[in-house]
């Protein structure tokens, strides 16, 4: 029997610590991300007063920045994790949630070019009776531009989707 190391491994990170990793104002607003592809990237944000307008209802800036963020996460792994930049953000709200309405946000890509790349971003409500049944808050169509170098400065942008996104 051969023995057992007396290092034992870090614990894996929390959806929390995944998140304020891999974009900090998502975090800041109390966005949970859970999947990471090129092809999707989603999770969950309970509305809080942190992410309320003073009518205890979800700021709509708060949905288009969740909107944008997540699209420019697909978009910048879409990409091979080159430079990523929005261009135009479009967004409808449909319905209001409140304060402790638990919201579902996904980022599909509708087009990913070589240079021009569109997602679409669907946030819903989760019904709290049955997680099956979604009530649309808000879509959004983000344009991103694509492929453009990254910055010295900015070198290591990508070393945080590459430790947590499924490649």
């Amino acid at each position: 029997m051969a023995p057992q190391s007396s290092q034992s491994q870090p614990p894996p990170p929390s959806p929390e610590d995944k998140t304020g990793a891999i974009d900090a104002p998502l975090h800041a607003v109390g966005f949970v991300i859970q999947e990471v592809t090129p092809q999707k990237v989603c999770g969950h944000l309970r509305v809080t007063e942190r992410s309320c307008q003073p009518f205890k209802v979800l700021h709509g800036g708060v949905s288009a920045l969740v909107s944008e963020a997540l699209a420019s996460i697909g978009a910048h792994l879409a990409s091979g994790l080159q430079r990523v930049a929005g261009i135009h953000l479009s967004i409808n709200h449909m319905k209001r949630a409140e304060l402790g309405d638990l919201i579902y946000g996904e980022a599909l890509p509708i087009s990913v070019g070589k240079t021009i790349q569109v997602w679409e971003v669907r946030l819903s409500k989760i019904n709290p009776s049955n997680s099956d049944i979604k009530s649309l808050v808000s879509s959004a169509r983000v344009t991103l531009l694509c492929n453009m170098a990254v910055p010295q400065h900015a070198k290591d942008a990508g070393e945080a989707l590459k430790k947590y996104a499924k490649l």
